[in-house]
């Protein structure tokens, strides 16, 4: 791998080595800022806005030990998902790759009983710095809040670097600065992801502030590691910070996914079942093998549709006149009814291909290859 880096250069159509891998695919990871979904339900304006700040930071807890690449997905890909929470409801995910080169997830998330709904796509491009990978997020997400009279947050996302991938300690760190916002609710995250300098300073320090938009007065102050604790203080009544998130008191909402048979090819934990398997087995020839076999056949579908002429159509996702991607079954083509809501999402998720048989989530998990992966290892 290090013979193909030079700095600065772009590194999307870099294969890079199993032992780097995170045994997930991007379009999995995607679900690590729908870990407290909860945290969005909430009544008054000021503080449904904290809410949101609350689940935004929340979200970048969750990752592997050490430094860890997800599978860069292929196209048409896709995960998809369900979760309950405490209080009954449901919600539904879908992420799919719609594009290869330059890589793109779209993603879709659906909250029926509680009217919320996010959307966006995922745009990261990989650059080379000498002893870094720094992974620039762009893209969009919007969460959309229908029970408010069709409340929106914009996301924007801090980028990510991979320290010390040729000598010395490998870390990860977010660095630069990210924002949600809210024209409606007048309302302003603007957060600084801070990275360690050489010699002074800690990791994952952060620096933010929730504030008027036309004003430009601040309401709070956001401080502390988002790693661990995250702190919030009232600018105006001049409180004390006081916990805002903390990572090891949180339950994480756990992401539910039917089973291998249930799974179509394409379907992300069935498509990298092997090289996960090989990666729990610390078996990185075989790992290698099967990843291998994944790029080449992707290559070799990419050579078919050129010689075709036959351009690739997401399955989820459309490419609207704004230049983004948005969900195939539009939010105003959504019931208002949250028990006809769960209908008309459930079947657009989760209808298999070519059938109008859904996925079976009551069938157990029975392929020997995603057991042999979920198997606990001895140590």
């Amino acid at each position: 791998m290090i013979s193909q880096l030079g700095k600065d250069m772009d590194l999307s159509r870099i294969t890079f080595p199993t032992f780097v891998l995170e045994p997930r695919s991007f379009t999995e990871r995607v679900t690590d800022f729908m870990s407290h979904p909860d945290f969005l339900i909430n009544e008054d304006p000021v503080e449904r806005f904290i809410g949101v700040v609350k689940y935004y930071m929340s979200g970048w807890h969750i990752h592997p030990k050490g430094v860890k690449k997800p599978y860069n997905p292929v196209l048409g890909e896709f995960f998809r998902s369900r979760c309950t929470f405490d209080d009954s409801s449901s919600a539904f995910f879908v992420a799919e790759q719609v594009s290869h080169h330059p890589p793109i997830t779209a993603m879709f998330y659906h909250c029926p009983d509680h009217h919320i709904a996010i959307e966006g796509d995922l745009r990261p491009k990989s650059r080379f710095f000498g002893n870094s990978v720094g992974m620039i997020l762009e893209g969009y997400a919007k969460i959309h809040f229908e029970r408010w009279g069709g409340e929106e947050y914009l996301v924007t996302y801090p980028n990510m670097y991979a320290r010390g991938i040729l000598f010395g300690k490998m870390v990860l760190e977010l660095g630069e600065t990210s924002t949600v916002t809210c024209a409606k609710s007048d309302l302003m995250f603007e957060v600084e992801f801070k990275t360690k300098g050489l010699i002074w300073g800690s990791y994952n320090q952060i620096i933010g502030k929730i504030k008027r938009i036309s004003t430009k007065e601040v309401l709070y102050d956001i401080t502390g590691n988002w790693q661990t604790t995250i702190f919030i203080a009232d600018r105006k009544k001049k409180t004390e910070p006081v916990v805002l998130f903390d990572s090891a008191r949180e339950r994480v909402v756990p992401q539910t996914v039917a089973c291998a048979a249930e799974q179509e090819p394409n379907e992300s934990r069935n498509l990298w079942k092997h090289v996960t398997k090989a990666i729990y087995e610390s078996d990185l020839d075989a790992a290698t093998t099967h990843k291998t076999a994944i790029e080449e056949e992707q290559r070799e579908d990419a050579r078919r549709r050129d010689a075709d002429k036959t351009p690739f159509v997401p399955r989820f996702f459309r490419l609207e006149a704004d230049g983004l991607y948005h969900p195939g079954l539009a939010l105003n083509d959504i019931p208002q009814d949250p028990g006809q809501a769960k209908q008309a999402i459930e079947r657009w998720i989760f209808t298999k291909t070519g059938s109008d048989d859904m996925q079976d989530f009551a069938r157990p998990e029975e392929d020997p290859v995603v057991l042999a992966a979920t198997r606990p290892r001895r140590h």
